[in-house]
């Protein structure tokens, strides 16, 4: 099996050029750089977020450049198709070589190759070499997958060998490199990856794409059955396990339904649903009444003691410990905090004892909030945080439905990769474990019936390991059975 340009009818200056090892390593060390640039570069953020941290000429040159996604530009896949036609290409032309020393039609041995080996055993034994060789051969035969006896004038050479189809193992690797490569470019033409948010009770059957904020449609529609989601403890609403029953929908009609977890997608028709986030919809009448009275939850942050006192909209109430006062101030239905809705919510004004007085805001149903914004707030001291509870309203609140945020992927491209994987371990195991070994044993008249023998060996691999092989058959050579 020989591979070469004119055989292919490629042209020898472009066969030469996709096989250079040079173009190997610059491909490998662009990819590096241009894998570390997208580390720097934070991918598929808001480009709101970047035209302010570039400024307008940076974030023009990154747009062009597709640098704000850059694993999915057509610079960084044409990098990726090249590296593997020249992978492809210089495997190719290195296994014709190879091919020949694995598959032959006749083995070929050259005994001077032997006889210059510095780790030759020679010693002399009883017997005539007809004898000696038909013991030997057999000995051998045990050990190796292939030998063959050649008379000389003196006597006669046996050559033996096994593990030539180790050869293969670093083409092995390619393979599984190459379909790597395979995998991820497919991923990246045929895949997409999107995020939708669904109401309870409600489907949905196309999701916004990621990369370019475009509506994709799916070829089923998904509808979201219930949302529960667990706390760690009421007071902190610290989340501990949201779960969405999802019903996929064929042509309109239930297919299935599961639950997902955060942990646990659901994956239909080549398309992978991952739990990534969820909230409270705002209900279409409002909670506009506000509270008839409430208690204020005060802790310090010196001593960490937690004070309580009953309020309304309008009392100013003096906190402990010194650490000033706080005013309820107004009371708004629907609070934003960095996009998300939460809720109706409490406006006060704290002023502590040493300080400017700063606002304070306390959603109804996020009790913690003002400790976990108070760092936003450069005008917070920090030396109290406050809450509220008990709140008593002259009506119940309107009913807040959960939506649930859903992940949607497709990636084609991974049984490729996951092949790769396989083949990139299988074949390191037939590189480091199984080496091409061969031998020769020449056996010559000596004095009498005395005969002189000469055992070397070599190997493409794991040097001394034969060297080892080669002292391990005189040893059994040099017994008065003569290896029988």
């Amino acid at each position: 099996m020989t591979a070469h340009a004119s055989d292919s009818g490629i042209p020898r200056r472009i066969w030469k050029f996709f096989a250079s090892v040079k173009l190997t390593v610059g491909l490998l060390l662009t990819l590096a750089a241009t894998s570390v640039l997208g580390t720097l570069i934070p991918q598929n953020a808001d480009p709101a977020l970047y035209f302010q941290k570039y400024g307008e000429k940076l974030f023009r040159l990154f747009w062009f450049f597709d640098l704000f996604d850059m694993y999915h530009s057509w610079w960084f896949q044409f990098l990726l198709l090249l590296m593997t036609v020249n992978l492809l290409v210089c495997s190719v032309d290195r296994l014709s070589s190879t091919w020949r020393v694995i598959f032959p039609r006749k083995p070929v041995f050259n005994r001077a190759q032997f006889e210059k080996l510095p780790d030759r055993q020679s010693f002399s034994v009883d017997g005539t070499p007809e004898e000696l060789l038909a013991r030997y051969q057999l000995l051998l035969a045990r050990r190796f997958h292939y030998s063959r006896l050649e008379a000389t004038a003196d006597g006669g050479v046996l050559f033996a060998e096994k593990g030539r189809w180790g050869r293969l193992g670093a083409y092995v690797v390619h393979l599984g490199v190459l379909l790597l490569l395979m995998g991820g470019l497919i991923g990246s033409w045929a895949g997409f990856e999107g995020f939708v948010n669904i109401p309870e009770k409600e489907s949905i059957d196309s999701v916004q794409l990621r990369s370019s904020g475009q509506p994709h449609q799916l070829p089923f529609a998904v509808r979201l059955d219930r949302f529960q989601i667990s706390f760690y403890d009421e007071r902190s609403r610290m989340p501990k396990e949201y779960r969405s029953t999802l019903t996929i929908l064929e042509d309109g009609e239930p297919a299935f339904t599961r639950d997902i977890l955060v942990n646990a997608p659901l994956r239909y028709r080549g398309i992978n649903i991952f739990q990534s986030s969820y909230g409270q919809i705002a209900p279409k009448t409002a909670d506009t009444k506000p509270p008839e009275a409430f208690t204020l939850v005060f802790t310090s942050s010196a001593s960490g003691m937690v004070y309580r006192q009953k309020a309304t909209i309008g009392d100013e109430v003096a906190i402990p410990e010194g650490l000033g006062s706080f005013v309820v101030q107004s009371f708004q239905p629907a609070y934003e905090f960095m996009g998300h809705d939460l809720g109706a919510a409490l406006v006060g004004r704290l002023t502590p004892s040493d300080g400017q007085p700063s606002e304070v805001v306390l959603p109804l149903e996020h009790p913690n909030f003002d400790k976990m914004s108070a760092r936003f707030n450069q005008l917070r001291t920090g030396a109290v945080f406050v809450a509220v509870d008990d709140v008593v309203r002259s009506a119940p609140p309107p009913e807040r439905r959960y939506y649930t945020g859903l992940q949607v992927t497709r990636d084609p491209g991974v049984p490729a990769v996951y092949a790769g994987f396989v083949l990139i371990l299988i074949g390191c195991c037939i590189a480091f474990f199984i080496s091409h070994q061969r031998v020769c044993v020449a056996v010559s008249r000596s004095r009498g019936k005395r005969s002189q023998v000469v055992v070397a060996g070599t190997a493409n691999r794991n040097k001394l390991g034969i060297q080892r092989r080669v002292a391990n058959l005189a040893r059994l050579m040099t017994d008065s059975q003569g290896g029988a």
